[in-house]
């Protein structure tokens, strides 16, 4: 048994959809997801908003397996890995996995846990703390609230993370 947070954007295609899509290939576990959020590209590249939200899941999975059945949802929506931080149909990111033993810890370079660099994303940190008001990040300094976090991101990239639709009622 484990639980993980989540985080999917989309700005391809049909962003809803895709989001949409990621809610239902997970609800059998979902335990809340945030609303749709708006941001702004994230690494450089010149592209449309993204659309963006965050899940937290519970089940019989473990990391790799959250991992595996994002790729599954992403596969679906034909994406692809062209430009590093580019435009895509989805992306299903890991941000944070515990199980029975505490907070999975991993430097695999397939996948890395925590997400090496969920501490630096709005767009990750916003939507979470919606769902999870008392969330904590396990990062190199040591576990960190979320609202802490969140506070200390720029102002302007903060603040460009603003809410645009809801996919559903939120918790199960």
């Amino acid at each position: 048994m484990s639980r993980a947070v989540l985080s999917a954007g989309s700005n391809v295609g049909d962003p809803l959809a895709h989001l949409r899509s990621v809610v239902d290939g997970f609800a059998a576990d979902l335990v809340a997801v945030s609303a749709v959020y708006a941001t702004p590209p994230w690494g450089g590249v010149d592209q449309d908003d993204f659309l963006n939200i965050t899940l937290v899941v519970e089940g019989e999975a473990d990391a790799r397996e959250w991992l595996d059945r994002g790729f599954e949802l992403e596969h679906a929506a034909r994406r692809t890995r062209d430009i590093r931080w580019g435009p895509r149909t989805l992306d299903v990111d890991v941000i944070s996995v515990t199980d029975a033993a505490g907070v999975v810890v991993s430097d695999d370079p397939a996948l890395t846990l925590p997400h090496p660099r969920a501490a630096e994303r709005a767009f990750v940190l916003v939507p979470w703390l919606e769902i999870e008001p008392d969330a904590t990040l396990w990062t190199p300094g040591g576990e960190r609230r979320v609202d802490d976090l969140v506070d200390e991101l720029d102002a302007a990239e903060r603040d460009a993370v603003r809410v645009v639709d809801r996919l559903t009622g939120g918790m199960r």
